[in-house]
């Protein structure tokens, strides 16, 4: 799906500034505390399923993923997971936050849980593929022009384009099956270098050759791109 958090090669966001090698994990306290809780609801809900988390976080409305800054979407992320795997009940972290300003709130009675049928195969997401790549290096390749429903990590700035294929990497777990709890569906994973032109046209520092953006792309989100000049 394409959700706010897809947002490579839109305009309108200010200038990029580079962190500071001084700048602390977490400028407050309650940040490292939304981190710990969401690493914790991933293993409640789903044995960390990083996919899933993804999957939540793209699907938060833009207040809850932008407004609340870096932290509060991994807070918003979360509750939505434990709420949607009947772990919490709608409304719960609302009652309580308005129970501990001193309101008198009911708070809605615990559900019973319906987590996700899902165990991992193995840790991590690196996963033995027996079939050979489809794609060699030197290759050029197009990247599907899809929009997929459900979660997918095929940016939306790099469909339909070309770009050649640089590295091979190790195959991993399919997000966009893992993420549902569908099937780990583990694929070959390249390295595609795109010229910035080809990705977002002419104009000033996109013409110079040295300028090109590598992404790592599922194999089921390439096609052959016989004939074409990357």
């Amino acid at each position: 799906m394409d959700g706010v958090a897809d947002m490579g090669g839109t305009g309108g966001w200010g200038p990029v500034h580079p962190p500071s090698p001084d700048e602390p994990v977490f400028a407050e306290t309650w940040e490292g505390r939304a981190f710990a809780l969401a690493l914790l609801s991933m293993g409640r809900v789903s044995g960390r399923n990083l996919d899933a988390f993804r999957h939540a976080l793209e699907r938060l409305d833009r207040a809850a993923y932008l407004s609340d800054g870096y932290f509060g979407r991994w807070l918003n992320a979360a509750e939505l997971m434990l709420v949607e795997s009947a772990i919490l009940a709608p409304g719960a972290v609302d009652a309580r936050a308005r129970g501990l300003r001193g309101e008198q709130v009911e708070e809605p009675p615990v559900p019973e849980p319906d987590k996700p049928d899902y165990a991992a195969t193995g840790p991590g997401s690196l996963r033995t593929v027996e079939q050979a790549p489809a794609f060699a290096v030197g290759d050029t390749v197009r990247a599907k022009d899809i929009s997929p429903a459900g979660h997918t990590r095929l940016p939306g700035y790099v469909r339909g384009h070309t770009g050649v294929v640089e590295i091979i990497q190790p195959a991993a777990l399919l997000p966009d099956t893992h993420a549902h709890f569908l099937g780990e569906n583990p694929q070959h994973v390249y390295s595609v270098r795109f010229k910035s032109r080809e990705l977002w046209g002419t104009g000033p520092g996109t013409d110079a050759e040295p300028f090109a953006l590598t992404i790592e792309l599922f194999e089921s989100y390439l096609e052959p791109a016989a004939g074409v000049t990357a």
